[in-house]
């Protein structure tokens, strides 16, 4: 970054000045009574698309320190929900608040993925200018003082996040990146999910698989599948999609590919014919059946809507699934575009964002174009092409030889770097200046957990073994990516917002007292992450929940008869009191049944019973509720987690 660059190597100091980000004007400051009182403060850097904003809190809670959250796709520099309302997306002003913190945001500058800017202004550039005027505006606000700012960020905010935790310093104090990815994830993490939906849906093998990992199943995944389903499962488990995670396997699609499918045809163009001709790719194995699923479907251009988004509508569709096909022009001003689709609707084909306006601008009613999933079959695939260098990235080990080179021909780009630097601002390397506390899920389809233990490891190399001081590592059981709690979820999984609250309370702690997290005791196997069944030997901030149905995992009764449930909830020591539990019996996402708890404590039993009034099979949940004061009454940091068990009814 031109006129800010520091002598210790780092792109940002407390003393730097940006060279376009460094006049800020605020445009509103004005007292604000919701959810609490505070004092609103918005405002610009002149010249710029540049947009923050501050809420403090009055001076008689205010505690000297500001939590600062970010996320890539934010269009606007006030408080959550971004255009996607996830919690990587969202922050809590009254949790902030109550926390005697300030909030802080900004719009990243309004550039996300604008073509030949900067990728460093949206990953930490305005945000870092940002937290440096809130130290100034704080001071106005109530006198010169030490001003403390942690930053936090979920998803692509997290490499945010990390890439502001390595290119800055004395900007933040600390930092929570949660739900992290690796410089590589992007594209591997879905491609091979889209190539595991694809084999293990063609007989229908998901239910069978769901059913052997459930409490009181086989154990076996693998079982009744044939040697094609069965490589497709060991390989995207061996990657690192967490087991657990295909709960959700009906309505499961690419998950985030499509933001990204265009990249990779732009990026490494022969990739799709290198894959339907060349040795060592799958589409020209003559014993792999992905060819059957192969087609090209021609139709014409009806209608056209210029959006955005951009949407073509067909004079005809196929039959086949078009998900991440491609739309190829074949007549007219932009005939030999073949350009990816973001989804489907009917005839109407929607295109991913970020395409070049000039071709887009020459399709037009009437043109003749296909719908062809060549390139879509063939991406499957991708991460065999796009093993790291460095082994550290243990997800792709299954594609080395015994000589650690790959047995797949590899590509002449890597996509993962590009798309890493492009949101962290840099390729990350660990070497992070303050504290990080690093917040995982262990149910993450999107971002692998192994992921988290990876940038652990990076960070040691660079820090060297003392990097504990400055790391630390939380994974949430039970959570995963995004919380669209439907009924079915709420059976699977817990938030892991909460936890995250915790986080920034105790990052703040490490910082401002020295009052270091206690990590999550785990190992890595096969690229699962693994953690101990008992709270005490697990550690981190969840507590822990055991669950048995006439003292065991599977209880086979008959209608009508009574099933006796014995639960467990304890918190590792350190992180808190049980004040809740609650009971699903039937397994239906409700939560009705609340246990009386007489007193918070670290540990309760708990016993119930249920009879069921149909045949089937039932998987009652038991779900506890910690807080680190044991304050039941809080609305904030209540930390959860959940237990099943398999009761079968004749």
């Amino acid at each position: 970054m031109a006129g800010a660059e520091a002598a210790n190597g780092v792109a940002v100091t407390a003393d730097s000045i940006d060279p376009l980000f460094n006049q800020p004007v605020i445009e509103i400051e004005e007292e604000r009574s919701e959810p609490q009182p505070h004092r609103y403060v918005h405002g610009r850097f002149a010249g710029t698309e540049a947009r923050f904003s501050f809420y403090f809190p009055p001076a008689d809670t205010y505690g000297g320190r500001f939590f600062h959250n970010t996320y890539p796709m934010a269009t606007t520099a006030d408080i959550g929900p971004f255009p996607i309302a996830f919690e990587v997306a969202m922050g809590d002003l009254a949790f902030t608040l109550d926390s005697g913190a300030a909030y802080v945001q900004t719009n990243n500058g309004g550039v996300f993925r604008a073509a030949g800017i900067d990728p460093a202004i949206a990953a930490y550039r305005v945000n870092a200018a940002a937290a440096k005027f809130a130290r100034v505006v704080a001071a106005r606000l109530h006198g010169d003082h030490r001003v403390f700012g942690y930053l936090f960020g979920g998803s692509g905010g997290a490499y945010q996040t990390m890439g502001a935790a390595e290119n800055t310093s004395g900007v933040w104090d600390g930092f929570v990146p949660f739900v992290p990815g690796c410089n590589h994830a992007i594209p591997s993490m879905f491609t091979v999910r889209m190539h595991a939906l694809r084999v293990l849906r063609m007989r229908d093998c998901f239910p069978g698989i769901v059913d052997a990992l459930e409490p009181g199943g086989s154990g076996d995944p693998y079982a009744g599948l044939n040697p094609h389903e069965a490589a497709a499962f060991r390989e995207v488990s061996q990657m690192g999609f967490p087991l657990l995670g295909w709960y959700g396997h009906a309505a499961m699609n690419s998950g985030y590919f499509s933001n990204i499918s265009g990249m990779i045809p732009a990026m490494d163009p022969g990739y799709a014919r290198d894959f339907w001709q060349l040795p060592g790719y799958l589409g020209s194995d003559p014993e792999a059946p992905i060819g059957q699923s192969r087609y090209r479907f021609e139709t014409t251009v009806a209608a056209i809507d210029p959006g955005p988004p951009f949407a073509v509508t067909l004079s005809d569709t196929p039959d086949q699934d078009a998900e991440n096909a491609h739309l190829v022009v074949l007549s007219g001003g932009a005939a030999g575009a073949s350009l990816a689709a973001a989804r489907t609707s009917g005839r109407a084909i929607t295109l991913i964002a970020h395409l070049d306006p000039a071709t887009l601008a020459a399709i037009a009613p009437g043109d003749r174009v296909a719908i062809d999933n060549s390139w879509a079959l063939a991406l499957e695939t991708y991460h065999r092409h796009q093993v790291p260098v460095d082994p550290a990235y243990y997800g792709w080990n299954q594609f080395r030889g015994a000589d650690g080179t790959p047995v797949y021909p590899q590509r002449p780009v890597q996509v993962g770097p590009t798309g890493t630097s492009n949101a962290a601002g840099s390729v990350l390397n660990g070497r992070i200046h303050g504290k990080v506390l690093m917040l995982s899920c262990l149910m993450d389809i999107d971002s692998f957990p192994w992921q988290a233990d990876w940038y652990r490891g990076a960070v040691q190399e660079q820090l060297g073994q003392g990097y504990a001081d400055d790391f630390a590592l939380w994974f949430i059981d039970r959570a995963h990516h995004e919380n669209p709690m439907t009924a079915q979820a709420r059976t699977q999984v817990v938030s892991y917002g909460p936890a995250l609250k915790q986080a920034l309370r105790d990052l703040a702690l490490w910082v401002e007292q020295g009052v270091r997290p206690a990590d999550t005791a785990y190992q890595v196997i096969d690229s699962q992450i693994v953690v101990a069944d008992e709270a005490a030997r697990r550690g981190g901030v969840q507590p822990v929940v055991t669950l048995l149905a006439n003292g065991k995992q599977r209880a086979e009764v008959r209608v009508g008869e009574a099933v006796s449930f014995a639960g467990k909830i304890a918190v590792p020591p350190g992180a808190g009191k049980v004040i809740a539990a609650d009971w699903d019996f039937e397994g239906t996402g409700d939560f009705g049944d609340s246990a009386q708890i007489a007193e918070p404590a670290e540990e309760i039993t708990l016993g119930g019973s249920h009879a069921y009034a149909a045949p089937g099979t039932y998987f009652a949940v038991l779900r506890g509720t910690s807080h680190r004061q044991g304050n039941a009454a809080s609305p904030h940091c209540r930390i959860q987690n959940l237990a099943r068990v398999r009761v079968v009814v004749a």
